[in-house]
């Protein structure tokens, strides 16, 4: 499984870029922070790390995203090399983000959205803050939400009645188990 999930601040404003065949990509990088303070400066240190959108993910991101704003990232690691330009034997080798996913991490005056819109991939723009684009090309739809059955009152006692062992089928052997 390669899976990754960043959240930090971007490091400069991002910016969209068009390939010759007219699809939009996006370069950017996010400051992570870690999870531990250096003892001689007593500072926390970061992790730079560079990301890659595509379509309409890179689109969303120089849309709504500064530099300084927190942003949240999921996507899968990809390696790759070049060869240096002015040094033919030179090889230089590459660590990116392939972005699939992108949210909103900070404030709302933090992202300069006056309410934030997102793309959420499906149904497009929302008026919902909290949202982000998902560049996952399936066609899943939530299911409906269902108000949740009531519950019966529990007695105030210690005296509780956690059901009947009977209700349960005995598996003698891991033969019988239906999966």
């Amino acid at each position: 499984m390669n899976k990754v999930i960043l959240m930090g601040r971007l490091t400069a404003d991002p910016e969209l870029r068009q390939t010759q065949s007219g699809i939009s990509s996006c370069r950017f990088t996010v400051a992570v922070n870690r999870s531990f303070v250096d003892k001689n400066t007593g500072q926390r240190q970061a992790d730079f790390i560079t990301c890659m959108a595509w379509r309409q993910s890179a689109e969303f991101v120089t849309r709504y995203f500064r530099k300084g704003s927190m942003i949240c990232v999921e996507g899968s690691l990809r390696t790759g090399s070049y060869q240096d330009r002015n040094h033919q034997d030179v090889t230089h080798y590459t660590t990116d983000v392939y972005v699939d996913n992108v949210e909103f991490t900070g404030s709302k005056q933090e992202s300069g959205t006056n309410g934030g819109n997102s793309y959420d991939g499906n149904s497009g723009y929302n008026n919902n803050y909290g949202g982000g684009y998902n560049n996952n090309y399936n066609n899943y739809q939530a299911p409906p939400q269902q108000a949740a059955p009531p519950q019966p009152a529990v007695p105030n006692n210690d005296s509780m009645s956690y059901g009947n062992a009977g209700d349960f089928e005995e598996i003698l052997s891991d033969g019988d188990v239906p999966f």
